[in-house]
């Protein structure tokens, strides 16, 4: 076989770029091998709080396709793409999603927390995909709809391992506010002693209040997230005499090797974590 024909046959991967670390997970189970993925806000990081690099700048300059969240969740990645001069396109995942509002009157961007939204989030990836490389569209499709499946057990699962807990005891205290679609499509009720984003502080009156709550509705269930500074929780927890269970997953995957390295991980041990925590209710 000449050189050149094997050059031929397999076009470079298209250079993407996604925001964070669940984004980057999706756009390499729908790209495959036709994509290289670079994700800005890694495993274990904090979107709400992360401030680029150069090298981010310059994957950004570089990349064909630039996939963000939206809905306010990573507002650097436009004005840094902005900055760069990035001629390509952006794919906005949750584009269509029904989306939750706060107490506060702002919406809530977490919307990967529940699968169904995620199917979503996979079909304007792929038509993004095909987008910058049309050569690729029916591979991108057929990898979003057997991930879609994929997404359907997972959402399937989940439903049956919550169905098997009294509505009663479906209370949870997370370190802040990322649950509000997995409560809303599973019918939990979550309470959290920061806002929506991990860089609000609350005050003490509003932990005294949640101190209380915990003791009077006798909550076992106390998670500490991944991305999260754990002190608070870990003195609330204290306080209020409960023990926290194993750390959730909310903005951001977990490293290679640990329970959450994919979003189907993530989700999966995220249910069992907040199920078994129940339980204790």
């Amino acid at each position: 076989c000449l050189p050149g024909l094997s050059l031929a046959a397999s076009p470079p991967p298209l250079p993407v770029v996604a925001s964070f670390s669940i984004l980057g997970d999706l756009a390499q189970v729908v790209g495959g091998e036709r994509v290289r993925v670079t994700t800005l806000v890694g495993p274990d990081e904090d979107a709400h709080a992360f401030e680029p690099r150069p090298a981010d700048a310059k994957a950004i300059a570089q990349a064909k396709l630039l996939l963000i969240n939206g809905l306010g969740f990573e507002p650097w990645a436009q004005k840094l793409a902005k900055s760069t001069g990035y001629q390509g396109q952006t794919v906005v995942a949750s584009d269509g999603v029904k989306t939750n509002m706060l107490e506060a009157h702002q919406i809530d961007p977490h919307a990967w927390q529940n699968p169904v939204n995620v199917m979503r989030y996979v079909h304007n990836i792929a038509a993004g995909l095909a987008k910058a490389d049309p050569a690729g569209a029916p591979l991108y499709q057929a990898n979003a709809a057997a991930y879609v499946k994929e997404l359907q057990m997972l959402d399937a699962w989940a439903s049956a391992q919550f169905a098997a807990i009294p509505a009663a005891k479906r209370k949870v205290i997370t370190s802040h506010d990322a649950f509000g679609y997995l409560a809303a499509h599973y019918q939990i009720t979550f309470l959290a002693p920061q806002g929506v984003s991990s860089d609000a502080q609350p005050s003490a009156k509003q932990v005294a209040l949640l101190i209380r709550q915990i003791q009077r509705e006798k909550i076992r269930a106390v998670f500490v997230e991944n991305m999260s500074d754990p002190k608070l929780l870990t003195q609330l927890s204290k306080d209020a005499g409960v023990k926290p269970g194993a750390a959730l997953y909310s903005d951001a995957l977990s490293g290679l090797g640990k329970p959450g390295a994919t979003y189907l991980q993530m989700m999966r041990h995220n249910v069992t974590q907040l199920a078994a925590g129940m339980k204790l209710n």
